[in-house]
């Protein structure tokens, strides 16, 4: 098999989407395949598309140039879209229209969770979909020299983000530094950020570290006892698993794809009951620290679910080749008149 992924991996501490093209990139030429980030080439199996967006430093190729790809070089190549964004995640007003146009280049859509299937993102008349969901490398993200919570010492929160977005659950953060400011919870809890911030905004009483990547991030991980997501509308991230894999129960807030990844690995909480949920934790974490052990979502499993999706896919190919050539696809030349 010979995927073209439209993504080139950034050096460096760089998000989600990086650290699954590393991990999907390993996975596939460990098992014998080829794996490139271009269109050069006239042989390619599978086109993955990661990002819509060409303004983006790491996409590699545009849907004008898979439309030219597919009519000029191979039409065999199979699309898959996999779709990790929603305007949801950061008030904005253009990723859906974008996720949903670039969607009408695709044979097959992957979503990374349930909630975002649920969006009007994609164009269900013209593709089918799976769902899959991310995973941590557990070679770096793992619950080696993790030491559980005594009981009797402050309880360490943590969290990191590598966008310094409001959305990720900045309202709650800015209310645990609040609540580290009095005697009651300064003396029972911790808090430590790690990423980037919001323009302006600054912690008081908590522990702040520019973003980190890997085995430093891991390391610092494991120094904690209870990992913390507030984000809103969360795609899926990889933030809490890699939190979760390094031994961390969680506390997580009720909002999109984050109940899917994180139920039954700690406590639910919204903005209104979060210091009973917090108090609820410290009485029970010997339940959820046990449980988190058997986290099960690992980059392993993410990158096999990925590699039986692409072969079966190719194993399919004449009907997805037949299909495409009978389908109405609209929206094409709207697609070819934009920079997408």
């Amino acid at each position: 098999m010979k995927a073209s992924i439209g993504y080139k991996i950034q050096d460096g501490p760089w998000g989600g989407g990086n650290n699954f093209v590393n991990s999907l990139t390993t996975y596939l030429l460990e098992n014998g395949n080829e794996v490139i980030n271009h269109l050069n080439d006239d042989d390619i199996d599978i086109i993955l598309i990661i990002d819509p967006r060409k303004s983006n430093p790491a996409v590699t190729f545009s849907s004008k140039d898979i439309m030219k790809y597919l009519s000029k070089k191979n039409h065999r190549a199979i699309v898959v879209h996999r779709i990790n964004e929603c305007d949801e995640r950061k008030k904005t007003n253009f990723m859906n229209f974008r996720l949903k146009l670039i969607n009408y280049l695709t044979d097959h859509t992957v979503f990374i969770a349930s909630w975002l299937k649920s969006l009007n993102l994609w164009n269900p008349h013209l593709s089918d979909s799976t769902i899959i969901l991310n995973g941590a490398d557990t070679n770096i993200f793992n619950i080696n020299n993790k030491k559980t919570w005594n009981g009797s010492e402050k309880l360490s929160l943590v969290t990191h983000h590598w966008a310094g977005n409001k959305m990720k659950g900045f309202d709650v953060y800015s209310m645990i530094d609040d609540m580290l400011n009095t005697g009651e919870w300064n003396e029972k809890i911790s808090f430590t950020y790690i990423g980037n911030l919001p323009k302006g905004f600054k912690f008081k009483n908590s522990s702040y570290y520019s973003p980190m990547q890997g085995n430093e991030l891991a390391n610092e991980l494991r120094k904690h006892h209870v990992y913390i997501t507030a984000s809103l509308n969360e795609p899926a991230g990889m933030h809490h698993i890699e939190g979760a894999s390094c031994g961390l129960p969680l506390l997580y807030r009720n909002s999109g794809a984050l109940p899917e990844y994180c139920n039954g690995y700690g406590l639910q909480f919204d903005l209104n009951n979060f210091t009973y949920i917090l108090k609820k934790m410290m009485n029970e974490y010997h339940i959820y620290y046990k449980n988190i052990k058997n986290y099960p979502y690992s980059s392993n499993k993410m990158c096999r679910e990925y590699y039986e999706l692409f072969n079966k896919l190719i194993d399919k190919k004449e009907f997805y080749i037949k299909r495409r050539s009978s389908l109405k696809r609209p929206f094409i030349s709207i697609l070819n008149n934009l920079s997408l």
